[in-house]
């Protein structure tokens, strides 16, 4: 059964209204350092766009938040407590790039193992786990392509798959690496339509993204990251010329009507392939 609406009291209550809590972490892979001494607080309901540059440590914030990467240093909480206290309550979608589209799995399997923190590792899925992914699946408009195998989707419907197995798990905290990236216009639309539903009703919603357009229109605040937190806060800063200076490290090309191309920046024309950070 979904998790019951005490622990999701318990949460936002032990919390204080914030979701998500860094104080000075440090991470990254080998000897190389991804983020260094980030301090950051996100709020509950909140949606925030993470982006900088490729290395810049997008990737492995959300792993640290989603408790897939341990700090070197520093620390986290989720709902005012340590990572993991509320692991069923939180969603971890990685990049497209990370997943093995060859598993020999059907769509409604994988949106049922959004079910799985609830279920336990023995218990057969009831009928509210059913309809629950009969339910996510018609959000994201693909429950006609439910029995079939992952690996024959286009990139937009297997985004769209992953977010439905997400939703299925009824979080309060979703972190999303690059949910938009390399998928069509429509497609983005309706995973954007979801995520604002999902923090009007009290969500919380973390996602990277290399689109800035998406960015400044669609998420509420911003958090610019370049090894270090450059700036946090409401979503028109990822318009400012002297943020995405910082951030990008200079590397501007004004456009007409004052936009800008970022050099530095692969992934202005093109799909994510971020990888490690």
């Amino acid at each position: 059964m979904s998790p019951s609406v005490n622990e999701d009291s318990l949460a936002a209550e032990r919390a204080g209204g914030q979701a998500v809590t860094i104080s000075g972490v440090t991470a990254g892979y080998g000897d190389r350092a991804a983020i260094s001494n980030v301090n950051l607080t996100l709020q509950n309901g909140s949606l925030t766009a993470i982006f900088g540059p490729n290395g810049g440590g997008k990737s492995t914030l959300i792993k640290c938040i989603a408790g897939l990467m341990q700090p070197w240093s520093g620390g986290i909480n989720v709902f005012g407590a340590p990572v993991g206290d509320f692991a069923k309550r939180v969603a971890y979608v990685p990049q497209a790039e990370q997943v093995d589209w060859s598993f020999p799995i059907s769509v409604d399997e994988v949106v049922m193992m959004g079910r799985t923190p609830s279920l336990g590792p023995l218990r057969r899925p009831s009928s509210v786990d059913r309809d629950a992914v009969a339910d996510a699946l018609q959000r994201v408009d693909m429950l006609d392509l439910a029995r079939r195998q992952i690996g024959e989707l286009s990139g937009g419907q297997r985004r769209r798959v992953f977010l439905a197995r997400a939703l299925a798990a009824d979080p309060l905290l979703y972190l999303l690496d690059e949910p938009v990236t390399g998928v069509d216009p429509t497609t983005q639309e309706r995973i954007m339509n979801l995520l604002e539903a999902e923090a009007a009703r009290g969500r919380t919603v973390v996602a990277t993204t290399h689109d800035l357009a998406c960015a400044a229109q669609r998420f509420h605040d911003v958090v610019a990251l370049a090894g270090r937190v450059v700036v946090h806060g409401k979503a028109e800063l990822v318009l400012d010329r002297a943020v995405l200076e910082e951030t990008y490290g200079g590397h501007l090309v004004p456009l007409p009507g004052g936009g800008v191309v970022l050099l530095d920046d692969p992934h202005h024309a093109h799909g994510s392939h971020e990888g490690h950070e």
